[in-house]
C-alpha cells in the first residue's frame, strides 16, 4: 500500500510517478550524476515547480497548492520510488520547517520563493556549530554545517544557529552572499548532492531571521518526510524482486517457486508495510502534541529510514550477481537509502530516544471521530453506564480470567448486542467499522469497566452465523455470549498441523448423522469446552479441499477421549482428543458436508485477526522496568525498549490505516495477514533483548516483574493461528502472486 489512503492521494502519487517517468527515466539520470553532484538542477525543474509537486504543502494565497503535510509525503514517497534526482526532499523539507514559523512578512516571503520554485535546503541545530551573536539590530553568524543534503543546489538555506543565551535563531542564508561557502562532497547517492555550509560573520537585519519554528518540532517534521522518501524506495523494492521472482528461472523452474525466496520477498512485503505505516504517523503527527510527535518521528527513524539500507541489499541478494552490477539500478536506490539513512544521524541515537520516551508516555494512535454518529455513541453510553452498576458474580466456563466471568453485568452486555457488536441483530447491532470504533472508545471510557471475550468462541461462532439453521444459533449464541459455554476448536491434527487439507479424520455417514473416528492435538481448553468445532473428511474420493466437513461437536459425547498435554510452562492448556465412533447429528453439520475447508477458511481468518490484535497487550513490561533502572546497562535497555516499541508502534499505525481505510468504505487489504507475521517478529524481539538484559533474574522463575512466565508461554503465540512460515506463504502467493510449486 502506499502512504496516501484517499483516492486524491493516490491520484497526487500517481502522477508524480507518471512526471517522473516522462521527465527523469532512470536511463536519463545516469548521465547526469556528475551535474547533479555539483548542484546544477535537472532540466525538468521548471517543469515539476509547473505542476506545483513541490509545493502542495504550501498556501494557496502564496503559490502553493493548499494540501497538508501528508500530500507533500505523498510526493516524496512517489519521488523515492521513481528515484527522481535533485533537490525536491530538501526544497519541501525547507519549507515545511519554515511553515512552523510565525506570520510574518520574512516567512512568508520565504515561502513565497519556495513556491516559485526556488530551491533550498535546512540546517537543523544539531547538524553544525552555527553561532549567532547579536551586533545592535543586526546578527552574525559564523560556524559550518555538517554535510547537508541539497546544499549545493539550493540558492537559499535556513539554519539553525545558538544565539548566545542557547536559543535557537532560525537564519535565512543567501548562499550567493560572500559570506556564505558551499563546499561540496562526494556523496554516497548519486543522485542528490551533499555539501557543508559554511558561514564567515555572515551578517543579518530582522528581515532575515524567522521565528517561532520549534527545533524539536522541526526536528521532527524533516524525519517524517525523509521517512516518506525511504517508504517509497521500500516500496520498489517490493515491486522489483516481485516481479523478477516471477519470471527468473534457474535449475528448469521459476525461482518464485522455492520456498525461502518466497519467504524472503514475504519479509520484504511486511517491512515495506511497516516503514509506509511508520512514515505516515510521523506525518499525520504534525497536528499532534509535540510529545505524540517526538514518539512518531522517533519511531519512523528507527522503522522507516535507519533500516531501509539492510532492506535493499536484501533485495539486491535475491538477485543474486545481476543485482551487484553497475547495469542494475538496484545500487542506486542502495545508494540512495544509504545517504537518506546516514542523514538522521545514528540509529541507536534515535532507538534510545523512542526508549526514555516510552519508560513513560505511549504513542496514542487512536482516530479522531469528531461528532460522528453522536445518536448512537450516546445509546451505547448509556448501556454501558448501566452496566457499570451491574456486578459479575460466577467464573466463566473458559478460565479464571475477568473478561470471561459471567453474571448480571455481561448478559446487560450480552443482551444489549456489544458482545460482538459487528454481528447481526439480534446477536450484535451490526456495527460497522464507524460504530465499532465508536464501541471500542465508551468501553475504554469506563476503566472500571471490563469489557467479556468470547475466547475462542469468536473465532468459531462466525461459521455458526454463516451456515448453521436459526434453530442451532439461537441454541449455541445466547449463552456463549453470556459466558455460559466454552469451546474449542478441533481442527489440527498429528499428521495436518496447519495443513487442513491432509486431514485423517473420518466422518461416516449413518442413520440421522456422522459417525466420526480420528485423533486431534493441539486443541486449546478441550477439558473445560462444551461444545467444539470439528473438521473431518466426509468424502475420502474428493479432492484433498472439496471432501471435508464442519460440524459442530458436543463434547459431552460418546466415545470422546480427552488427554492434557503438559508444556514447557508446566501447565496443560492444550490437549489430544480421541474420537471413536463418536455421533454428530445432521442438525449439527454446518453448510454442505464437502463445504468445510471454506468455513474453516473463514475461521481462520478470525483467528488470526484477534491475534494481530494482541499489540494492544503491554509485551515490554520487565524491558520497560530495566530502562528505568540506574546501571551501566541503562542505554543498551533503552536502545532495546526503543526498538521495540518502535516496531509496535508501527504495527498500531498499519491497524489504524486498515481502520481509515475501511471506514471510507474501501476493501480490506492485506493488513491482517502481515500484522501476524509482524507480531511473531516483535514478540520474539521483545522477549530477546529483555533476557539478554535481565541476566540473573532469568534464573528466578516467578521474579518481578515477570520474566521467564512470559517467555515460556511465547510458543503458544508464535504458533497459534498458523506458523510464521505459513503465513510467509500465504502472503507470498496470495498477495504478492508468486507462483506456487
Amino acid at each position: 500500500m502506499t502512504l496516501g489512503l484517499t483516492p486524491e492521494q493516490q491520484d497526487l502519487s500517481d502522477a508524480v510517478g507518471r512526471f517522473a517517468g516522462r521527465h527523469a527515466p532512470i536511463s536519463s539520470t545516469r548521465d547526469e550524476f556528475d551535474a547533479l553532484a555539483a548542484g546544477r538542477l535537472p532540466g525538468w525543474w521548471d517543469a515539476l515547480v509547473a505542476n506545483g509537486f513541490h509545493a502542495v504543502h504550501l498556501p494557496e494565497r502564496l503559490g502553493g497548492q493548499g494540501g497538508r503535510l501528508v500530500d507533500a509525503a505523498c510526493v516524496l514517497e512517489s519521488a523515492g520510488k521513481a528515484l527522481l534526482p535533485g533537490p525536491l526532499l530538501p526544497t519541501v523539507t525547507t519549507g515545511a520547517v519554515a511553515l512552523l514559523a510565525d506570520t510574518a512578512p520574512t516567512a512568508e516571503a520565504l515561502l513565497r520563493d519556495l513556491a516559485s520554485g526556488v530551491p533550498a535546503a535546512v540546517v537543523l541545530p544539531d547538524n553544525g556549530d552555527f553561532v549567532a551573536r547579536a551586533d545592535g539590530p543586526r546578527w552574525l553568524v559564523t560556524g559550518a554545517s555538517g554535510v547537508t543534503m541539497g546544499a549545493c543546489a539550493a540558492r537559499v538555506m535556513l539554519v539553525g544557529a545558538r544565539g548566545q543565551d542557547g536559543d535557537v535563531v532560525w537564519a535565512l542564508i543567501d548562499t550567493g552572499n560572500p559570506a556564505a561557502t558551499v563546499e561540496s562532497v562526494n556523496g554516497t547517492d548519486l543522485v542528490a548532492d551533499v555539501g557543508i555550509l559554511r558561514l564567515a560573520e555572515y551578517c543579518m537585519g530582522e528581515r532575515d531571521v524567522l521565528t517561532g519554528i520549534d527545533p524539536e518540532r522541526a526536528a521532527c517534521v524533516a524525519l517524517g518526510l525523509v521517512a516518506s522518501t525511504t517508504a517509497g524506495i521500500a516500496q520498489w523494492c517490493v515491486e522489483v524482486v516481485t516481479a523478477h521472482l516471477r519470471t527468473r528461472e534457474q535449475f528448469g523452474k521459476v525461482i518464485g517457486t522455492f520456498q525461502a525466496l518466497q519467504h524472503n520477498a514475504a519479509m520484504l512485503l511486511v517491512n515495506s508495510e511497516l516503514a509506509t505505516a511508520a512514515a505516515w504517523d510521523a506525518v499525520r503527527a504534525v497536528d499532534e502534541s509535540l510529545d505524540q510527535h517526538r514518539l512518531a518521528a522517533a519511531g519512523a527513524a528507527v522503522i522507516a529510514i535507519s533500516p531501509i539500507p539492510d532492506l535493499v541489499l536484501d533485495s539486491l541478494t535475491m538477485f543474486g550477481a545481476i543485482g551487484f552490477t553497475w547495469e542494475h539500478d538496484l545500487h542506486l536506490y542502495w545508494r540512495r537509502a544509504t545517504g537518506l539513512a546516514a542523514s538522521i544521524g545514528p540509529a541507536n541515537r534515535w532507538a534510545r530516544r523512542l526508549g526514555e520516551l516510552t519508560r513513560t508516555r505511549q504513542r496514542d494512535v487512536s482516530v479522531n471521530l469528531g461528532d460522528a454518529e453522536s445518536e448512537f455513541r450516546s445509546r451505547v453510553a448509556e448501556i454501558l453506564d448501566a452496566a457499570v452498576n451491574l456486578r459479575n458474580d460466577r467464573p466463566g466456563r473458559q478460565g479464571d480470567y475477568e473478561y470471561f466471568e459471567t453474571g448480571p453485568q455481561r448478559t446487560w452486555i450480552a443482551e444489549a448486542g456489544l458482545i460482538a457488536p459487528h454481528w447481526p441483530p439480534p446477536w450484535g447491532v451490526g456495527a460497522g467499522p464507524l460504530q465499532q470504533l465508536i464501541i471500542d472508545e465508551e468501553f475504554d471510557k469506563r476503566r472500571a469497566l471490563v469489557r467479556p471475550s468470547l475466547g475462542i468462541a469468536e473465532w468459531i461462532l462466525p461459521s455458526v452465523l454463516r451456515a448453521a439453521p436459526k434453530a442451532l444459533q439461537e441454541k449455541l449464541i445466547p449463552p456463549t455470549q453470556r459466558g455460559e459455554i466454552a469451546w474449542c476448536q478441533l481442527f489440527s491434527e498429528p499428521g495436518a498441523g496447519s495443513d487442513l487439507a491432509a486431514l485423517a479424520t473420518r466422518a461416516t455417514k449413518v442413520d440421522g448423522g456422522w459417525s466420526i473416528t480420528g485423533h486431534k492435538i493441539w486443541t486449546s481448553a478441550a477439558h473445560r469446552a462444551d461444545f467444539g468445532a470439528l473438521l473431518a473428511r466426509t468424502d475420502p474420493a474428493a479432492s484433498k479441499h472439496r471432501g471435508i466437513g464442519y460440524f459442530i461437536l458436543d463434547m459431552r459425547s460418546p466415545g470422546i477421549e480427552i488427554q492434557p498435554i503438559k508444556t514447557a510452562t508446566g501447565d496443560a492448556h492444550f490437549n489430544e482428543v480421541f474420537l471413536n465412533d463418536v455421533f454428530v447429528p445432521d442438525d449439527m453439520l454446518l453448510s454442505d458436508p464437502t463445504d468445510g475447508w471454506n468455513l474453516a477458511i473463514a475461521t481462520m481468518a478470525e483467528e488470526r485477526s484477534a491475534i494481530s490484535g494482541y499489540v494492544k497487550f503491554d509485551r515490554a513490561a520487565a524491558l520497560r522496568a530495566l530502562a528505568g533502572q540506574p546501571g551501566p546497562d541503562r542505554d543498551d535497555a533503552l536502545r532495546a525498549l526503543g526498538e521495540v516499541d518502535a516496531y509496535t508502534n508501527a504495527i498500531k499505525a498499519l491497524g489504524v490505516r486498515e481502520t481509515i481505510r475501511l471506514l471510507d468504505g474501501q476493501a480490506s487489504g492485506p493488513a491482517s495477514s502481515i500484522a501476524k507475521v509482524a507480531m511473531n517478529v516483535l514478540l520474539r524481539r521483545t522477549f530477546r533483548a529483555t533476557l539478554q538484559l535481565t541476566g540473573r533474574t532469568a534464573m528466578v522463575a516467578d521474579s518481578d516483574p515477570a520474566v521467564v512466565q512470559p517467555y515460556l508461554h511465547l510458543p503458544a503465540e508464535l504458533i497459534g493461528g498458523g506458523t510464521r512460515e505459513i503465513q510467509l506463504n500465504i502472503i507470498a502467493q496470495m498477495i504478492l502472486g508468486l507462483p506456487r510449486k
